[in-house]
């Protein structure tokens, strides 16, 4: 299941990014059938990757659904998930649209300025990242959840604190 359920590449700035999920179900049902997976459980499969995107807003509909649900929400926060933040938002930079890693005069969006995770790698903390923890389904991602979300929330206030002192 965690094989296929990112089988299509969408660009996460791509204005199709919330069809990835329905997309990569798509495909998956003939690698499955091809890899021997039987019929229930390529559709169960299928069905767990349909409901699997955060972009695409579905509640999981079977329990495939539930644990991939999680899963792929505990591996988009943490450390492991900022990292993977900031070398998206660099992939995205273009000549025009250069990417940054905050915006120079709101780096956290405290004034009002509308987040642009496409533009700035933090807005995308505040947009997506500092949100999942709070969707999680099951007790262990729950807790999981929660402690990335943590470390999350620690990191930012360290960048805060460091971005004040080096403005004084």
């Amino acid at each position: 299941m965690a094989l296929v359920h990112d089988l299509a590449f969408v660009p996460k700035d791509s204005p199709d990014r919330a069809l990835g999920g329905e997309r990569s179900a798509r495909l998956a049902g003939a690698v499955l059938t091809a890899a021997g997976y039987a019929a229930d459980e390529v559709a169960a499969i299928t069905e767990a990757v349909r409901t699997s995107s955060w972009s695409r807003g579905f509640a999981p509909t079977n329990a495939l659904g539930v644990v991939l649900q999680d899963a792929d929400r505990l591996d988009a926060i943490g450390a492991l998930g900022l990292l993977r933040t900031v070398a998206c938002a660099q992939f995205m930079s273009r000549p025009e649209r250069p990417g940054r890693f905050y915006h120079d005069s709101d780096p956290f969006a405290d004034n009002g300025r509308p987040l642009d995770d496409k533009a700035q790698a933090i807005d995308h903390c505040y947009a997506k990242l500092l949100k999942l923890a709070a969707g999680m389904h099951l007790p262990t991602a729950k807790a999981e959840g929660a402690r990335r979300h943590a470390a999350l929330v620690d990191f930012l206030g360290v960048l805060r604190r460091e971005l004040a002192s080096s403005q004084a």
